[in-house]
């Protein structure tokens, strides 16, 4: 790495981590979201950067290095669709396939009395939260995967082989993009590992936003032991892709379980009280979110 590179990657740390930990930086550092604008300043469209990953690292190191930003994400528009085609996931909508090529991807949500996880079935989760997803809510939301005792198919086969060999791929290629963003744009990687409340993982991926208000009301005690059952494993996952080096924070992906999407209530008995310990034990270990 240049000496003018490395001791701007070094400044630029410095003032995004100590920002991130309430602490007074040099300047106030710039950590943009910018998500598809990347594609439009590199000369790509939507299409290409979320079906292309390698698009999408590119259009992130030209903006990196064009603008005087502290810090970005690898990957701005982070879902790479060619990765969610590949086990025929029904909830995405895929920019020049299912939209015009000019829009950004985007998530659809099943109809209520379709949702991948049905309202009698909080036991089930709660029981083995794993496999449920694996056996339960994968053939639901893939048009490839089939049910256990369902006969099998190649079609089956093949998705399952081709989404593990996809998501290797796209996972192993953020290591040499950050090493891009540090060595050639002297910029930080601003996040690593993931992390999404409970109550989210219910609403967005489960039973879906009306759903979930339902069962706030119907079945409260049902919703508070299934993001219970969740817990665990949302701090398991935060944790597996955290900054080995505990300096870039791990990030939230915070949807519709905040007010005004529910209740104040709701919120503060459901939503924060089964997310505030995950991310005390996130704390433990020495990592912010």
């Amino acid at each position: 790495m240049p000496k003018d590179i490395e001791q701007l990657y070094a400044r630029r740390m410095k003032r995004y981590t100590t920002a991130m930990r309430n602490e007074k930086p040099d300047m106030i550092p710039i950590r943009p979201f910018v998500a598809e604008f990347t594609a439009v300043y590199a000369g790509f469209n939507c299409q290409q950067v979320t079906h292309d990953y390698n698009m999408a690292f590119e259009a992130a190191i030209k903006c990196a290095k064009d603008f005087d930003w502290d810090a970005v994400v690898a990957n701005m528009v982070y879902v790479w669709t060619g990765l969610t085609e590949q086990q025929g996931t029904k909830y995405y909508a895929v920019p020049g396939i299912d939209l015009d090529a000019d829009t950004g991807f985007q998530y659809r949500e099943p109809p209520e009395d379709e949702a991948f996880m049905k309202p009698d079935e909080y036991d089930s989760l709660c029981e083995d939260p794993t496999g449920f997803l694996y056996n339960v809510w994968l053939p639901r939301v893939s048009g490839d995967v089939v049910a256990p005792g369902e006969p099998n198919t190649f079609r089956n086969n093949v998705a399952m082989l081709k989404g593990g060999i996809a998501m290797l791929n796209y996972f192993n290629a953020f290591g040499p993009q950050i090493e891009r963003l540090t060595n050639e744009c002297g910029t930080v990687s601003a996040i690593a590992g993931i992390l999404k409340a409970p109550l989210d993982i219910l609403a967005d991926k489960l039973r879906g936003y009306v759903g979930l208000c339902h069962d706030l009301l119907e079945r409260p005690d049902k919703v508070i032991a299934a993001c219970e059952a969740l817990m665990p494993h949302l701090t398991h996952v935060a944790l597996s892709g955290a900054d080995p080096d505990k300096n870039v924070p791990i990030a939230i992906w915070m949807h519709r379980g905040c007010v005004p999407f529910i209740s104040h209530e709701h919120f503060k008995s459901i939503y924060w009280a089964t997310l505030k310990p995950v991310i005390q034990e996130i704390n433990s270990h020495g990592h912010q979110v």
